[in-house]
């Protein structure tokens, strides 16, 4: 199930199964609302407070879909505390996997939880903001969200 909210940053598509937020996505064209839920209501309200610079850690329930290394890679992003930044070379070397910096890009860019899952303070190795599966101009917005903070 999913619904639709208008926020600071455009549309975004909050998708819930049991009581846990799977995805939050943007989206452009609409052709349903969805259905709005207490799980997806509770998420727009901590994105909301998240965006007006009041909301540093997030209370919603999530559940990790993908593969294995996806997930490990998710859970140390989950880690990153507010208004830092880490290197992908730092988030390969603390999952034991140094090498793999390329696939650390892939998984977050295949992130399906965004914002709360904070693919945005990754960066490159030489601070450059790298990638960003919303785009570069909401990266820099987010980051810009958590050092006014």
């Amino acid at each position: 199930m999913y619904a639709i909210y208008d926020t600071e940053i455009g549309k975004l598509k909050i998708t819930y199964e049991q009581g846990y937020i799977i995805g939050i996505s943007k989206v452009d064209k609409i052709q349903s609302l969805g259905i709005k839920s207490k799980i997806s209501e509770k998420a727009y309200m901590e994105l909301k407070e998240y965006f007006a610079g009041k909301r540093k850690t997030f209370d919603i329930p999530i559940k990790l879909i993908g593969t294995e290394f996806q997930k490990k890679v998710w859970k140390e992003l989950l880690k990153i505390p507010y208004g830092k930044t880490v290197s992908y070379k730092d988030i390969a070397i603390s999952i034991d996997n140094p090498k793999a910096c390329r696939a650390i890009g892939m998984a977050n860019h295949n992130n399906p939880i965004l914002i709360i899952v904070p693919c945005h303070r990754v960066v490159n190795e030489n601070g450059n903001l790298g990638g960003y599966a919303l785009g570069l101009d909401i990266k820099r917005k987010l980051l810009e969200i958590e050092k006014k903070n």
